[in-house]
This record gives structure tokens, sequence and C-alpha cells, in this order.
């Protein structure tokens, strides 16, 4: 299992907030342009990958020291995250039946209905990515830099820690509510996770020993979570475009089978979520624990 080895360069908390910002601001400003060139499937996912990893870390800034400046930002950045999910919703339900049409031919219809939905979101989209105005963020972003730096030789490891056992906490405690009846409070734990997931990226640095195979492991673990979701999302969906139609019962049974194998898998395995961080500030990590 790869860890992070003692001879590696450890930043002190103040450097790696300040690496971290620059390198997930530079990041984003890429992907945006990126997208704003070629506007593909690949570039919009890595913008939205790019936008979240940039609005964890503002809330974690945040949560350490509370700022309005930081809130404003906060939501301008998830503002412009939100443009962006009905897109991916759609294209990853296309993606889906173009692998399950030969099965269930009944899809067409509702094929034909999301390529041109795709269409319009596309459109919009793009002229949105266009017009996206830098000047406020990369203001807000600027100032933000320079009071990091003032604060660069800060002991602020300990702030930083209690920010990652609070989102973790979060993510217990949905974890614990987890009604495998109710698919969205699968949803609800995801949503969480990805929060503590993109904070404990940040963090990580900050850990002696720190299992750096754990980084793949909780991508993995969030997967599981969002076939549930995207399950749900196509049977909703599906449900909206004509929810009487017996030609589409098949399909409905298809994804809601579906749907319950997703629960049934992570259920199996949900409880890896100990795996990854400590229950409370007072006990040693999972990484730390002896055989």
């Amino acid at each position: 299992m790869a860890t992070l080895q003692t001879n590696d360069r450890i930043p002190t908390s103040g450097q790696l907030l300040i690496e971290m910002l620059e390198k997930r601001w530079e990041k984003y400003l890429a992907e945006l342009k990126r997208c704003r060139a070629e506007f593909s499937n690949e570039a919009v996912h890595d913008v939205r990958v790019a936008l979240r990893r940039l609005l964890s870390l503002i809330r974690l800034l945040n949560s350490i020291s509370p700022r309005p400046r930081l809130r404003k930002l906060s939501r301008a950045l998830k503002d412009q995250l939100d443009e962006f999910d009905d897109l991916r919703d759609t294209q990853v339900m296309l993606a889906e039946i173009g692998e399950t049409i030969k099965e269930l031919p009944q899809l067409k219809g509702f094929q034909d209905h999301l390529e041109k939905a795709e269409k319009r979101l596309l459109k919009k989209l793009r002229k949105d990515v266009r017009n996206i105005d830098l000047k406020e963020v990369t203001r807000r972003v600027r100032k933000m830099q320079e009071m990091l730096k003032e604060e660069e030789k800060d002991d602020l490891a300990g702030p930083i820690l209690q920010s990652v056992d609070d989102a973790f906490l979060v993510v217990r405690q949905r974890h614990e509510r987890i009604d495998p009846a109710q698919p969205a409070t699968i949803h609800r734990v995801r949503v969480a996770f990805k929060n503590f997931r993109y904070m404990l990226e940040i963090a990580h640095p900050l850990l002696k020993d720190f299992p750096l195979d754990n980084l793949k492991r909780m991508h993995d673990y969030q997967s599981m979570m969002g076939e549930t979701q995207d399950a749900e999302v196509f049977i909703q969906t599906l449900a909206d475009f004509d929810a009487s139609s017996s030609a589409l019962e098949p399909v409905r049974r298809h994804y809601e089978l579906r749907r319950t194998d997703a629960v049934s898998a992570y259920l199996k395995d949900k409880d890896m979520l100990d795996d990854f961080w400590r229950s409370s500030p007072e006990v040693i990590f999972p990484w730390e624990k002896t055989e």
C-alpha cells in the first residue's frame, strides 16, 4: 500500500493552502479555457471536477476562518456548477441507452427525446460558458491569496484537520440514516462524501503515513453510490417522459432492477467508510491501527 513517505517534502499548513489554491485555481482556468474551445463531453466533465475541487477548498478555508468574501465566492462557483447538472445527467442517460438499446428497443423514443434535450442544453451551456465573467471571481481569489500569504507562517494544521473531521461527521450522520427503500438517502451520503473526499485530497499531505491508495478507494466508494443515483435519475426522467406507456414497462423493470442491484452492492460495502477517516478527533486514524 502506497503511503506518504517521511522523506517526502511536507509543506507547512500555510504553504499547503497557498499551493492548493494556486493549483486548483489554475486547473479550473485551464479546464474552462479548454471547455470554451472544444466543448466536448470530456471537457465539460473536467471543468465540473475542477469546479468541485476549487469549491471544496473555498469551503475548507471558510470553515477555518469564516469571511463574507469566501461565502460570496462559494456561491458564485456553486452557481456555475449548477449550470452543468442537467447536461451531465442527460449525457449519462444517453450513454446508458447506447449500451442497452439493442436489448431494449423500446428506448428509441426516449433516446430521441434526450437527444433533443441534449442539443438544447448544449446550445445554452456553450453560450453560458463563453459568457462567464471571471473578473469578480478572480478579484476574490486574488484577495484570498493575499490573505493566505499573510498567514503563511501560522500553524493551521489543527483547524484544517478539524474541518475534515466536521465534513466526515456529516457523512457519518447521513450514513447512519440510510434507508435501503429510499435511494435518496444514499445520494445524500454521496453529496456529503464528495465534499469530505475533496477536502481530504487537500489535507492528506499533513498526515504522516497516509495511505495514498485511499484516494482511489474513496473514488471507487463514491462511484458505487453514483450507480444508485444514476439509475434513480433514469427512472424518474423516464417517468416524466411517459409515465403511463405500457410499452415502456420492460424498461422500467430493467432499471428498477438495476437500481436494486446498485443499492445492494453499496450496502454490502458501505461500512468501508470507516477505513477513510477517524470516527472522532480523540481516536487514531484507521491506517495507524496495528493488527
